[in-house]
């Protein structure tokens, strides 16, 4: 970054900061290091702590200090008791087994927090997702999960452990655009250290340069496209482009420019190879032969010596949805959008089922989950309770509908407890072996690990988050923070104030600083309509501090950028 823009970036957090919490930005330095450690009861509900009035509840932070694992690492709530219950479950598994467990993540693209039945959805929209249910209802339901506001930023995240202010990927790059990992370490390279066999398959869109490709970045093996849905096929498409499809120098132009039209695959080390083009009735059955190239993969993995990590990211549901023939209208909702659900619960159902099939089922975890929220500017689109959509740090455009199962490990049960996409990477690591600040060394020098280890929480019977914060992120600007059920901005995002009419969402309007007091809790305001910062000064203030400690974060480990919006850079 220049000198101007990395100026620009400090002077507008530190202002935000420092009017919120009536200039005492200075109050998170006096916070003492290497606490973090929670004791509790273990069992659910409220943990009464001496003869003070009133109940301290699980999951809450506030005035309770992060755990230091190691410079380069995010600080960490422990729980010490959680975290031996869950050692020995892990242990006896694995003396049954005979090996690490396996680790899926099944990403969709732009599903939003309410589509599914676990969450409020499914036959209520139109859209029954019967199978993907009754696995959630078996397994941990995590109401505040989050993703990054779109799915470049989130990918990233999910592969390097770091937000997108380190990492460097701000926004999906488009049409040839250059932007990538650039060699940093993967969950997949750190694994496949660890002796995993790692397989992506689906939407990749983190980079189409050599060195960014799956191939490249630590997979033995890939099946998927390099960008986006809509990028294949919108310009192919007199319905949504005629300005080019029926234009032959405009649809040349497409043609000729630097990006990969195919679904492709690689193996490790070797050359992309073009599979098939996607046309738009190529794009009809994507992501049913994605989804028998798993189930072959999975079938393959049967009675393996080794344990695999399945990185699954569908075509669905991002727009624009061409519906196969066995898919068009099968939702009663009967539209493009609704039937591509009930395709994601079908071939949910078809991996899960493979699962099981091979005796893999019980040495598995799943983490279901969306890149995003749901996208609102192009109809039919998803739905989330909250306020905003996909491009946005309002919760409807980054608290996506997630859940974690494993049989025999994770009992049924919901938790509000924090957890965020960087947090995938250090958990897996935590699975495969590398523990504490063995994570740190292996990130490598000047890389920040934005991510905790959350295998206590998953795995424990009533295990508690080890995150105290979520921290938000639009393009290089730090636009808010969440602590407990209250969440501190400095940074909105207004769809529309240029833009009346039509469609809305959060790549649309403006972006704009508050006046420097604004919170929301977000049990009581979960549309985040109104500011309760100048009557919860006692709150606000830790709130911002948290602020500032990661403002220090920043000043060790500076902001990245690999491809951004111009404005704010």
């Amino acid at each position: 970054m220049g000198r101007k823009r990395t100026g620009r970036f400090w002077r507008c957090a530190a202002i935000a900061l420092a009017v919120a919490t009536g200039g005492h930005a200075a109050w998170a330095q006096s916070v003492p290091v290497g606490g973090g450690v929670v004791q509790g009861p273990g069992t659910p509900g409220p943990i009464k702590r001496g003869k003070a009035p009133g109940y301290d509840f699980q999951d809450q932070y506030i005035g309770i200090p992060g755990k230091s694992v190691a410079d380069n690492m995010e600080p960490m709530i422990d729980h010490p008791d959680q975290t031996a219950e869950v050692g020995k479950k892990l242990a006896d598994l694995q003396r049954k087994t005979g090996k690490k467990p396996n680790i899926i993540v099944f990403l969709m693209d732009d599903v939003g927090w309410m589509d599914f039945g676990f969450n409020g959805g499914g036959v209520t929209l139109g859209a029954p997702t019967p199978d993907v249910d009754k696995v959630a209802a078996q397994g941990l339901v995590l109401t505040s999960a989050y993703s990054q506001p779109s799915c470049s930023p989130s990918r990233a995240t999910i592969l390097t452990g770091q937000l997108p202010i380190h990492h460097g990927l701000l926004r999906p790059p488009m049409y040839g655009e250059a932007g990538g990992l650039n060699g940093k370490p993967t969950i997949a390279s750190m694994l496949s250290a660890q002796g995993y066999v790692t397989q992506a398959i689906g939407k990749w869109h983190v980079g189409e340069n050599e060195g960014s490709q799956p191939q490249n970045a630590g997979f033995d093996d890939f099946r998927g496209f390099l960008s986006v849905s809509d990028m294949y096929t919108e310009w192919r498409d007199p319905n949504f482009n005629p300005e080019v499809a029926l234009s032959p120098t405009r649809s040349r132009l497409i043609e000729e420019a630097p990006f990969n039209k195919y679904d492709v695959h690689a193996a490790k080390g070797g050359k992309i190879e073009n599979v098939g083009l996607i046309t738009v009735d190529y794009s009809r059955d994507l992501d049913q032969r994605w989804a028998n190239y798993a189930v072959d993969f999975l079938k393959r993995q049967k009675g393996g010596s080794k344990p695999f990590f399945l990185y699954y990211g569908t075509r669905g549901c991002h727009f624009d949805n061409y519906p196969n023939a066995f898919y068009a209208g099968r939702s009663p909702a009967r539209n493009d959008y609704t039937d591509c659900l009930v395709e994601m619960n079908d071939i949910f159902a078809r991996l899960y089922k493979t699962l099981e099939e091979t005796g893999e089922i019980d040495n598995t975890m799943i983490v279901f989950t969306s890149d995003n929220g749901p996208e609102q500017e192009i109809d039919p689109h998803g739905r989330t309770p909250f306020r905003g959509g996909k491009g946005s740090t309002w919760e409807g455009g980054v608290r996506v509908p997630t859940f974690v199962y494993w049989k025999g490990m994770i009992g049924p049960r919901k938790s509000d407890g924090l957890f965020d996409f960087a947090d995938i990477l250090p958990t897996s690591l935590s699975l495969a072996g590398v523990k504490g600040a063995a994570m740190g060394e292996k990130m490598g020098a000047g890389n920040y690990l934005d991510g905790v280890d959350q295998t206590s929480f998953l795995l424990a019977d009533n295990g508690a988050s080890n995150r105290r914060s979520i921290l938000y992120f639009w393009n290089t600007q730090f636009a808010a923070v969440r602590m407990d059920e209250f969440k501190f901005t400095m940074l909105t995002q207004d769809p529309y104030a240029m833009t009346p009419n039509g469609n809305h969402g959060g790549f649309t309007g403006t972006v704009s600083q508050t006046a420097g007091g604004t919170m929301f809790n977000l049990y009581a305001n979960p549309q985040e309509d109104n500011s309760v910062a100048i009557r919860h000064l006692p709150i606000a203030i830790p709130v911002g501090a948290e602020i500032a400690r990661y403002q220090q974060v920043l000043r060790k480990y500076p902001p990245k950028v690999q491809i951004g919006f111009t404005t704010g850079k």
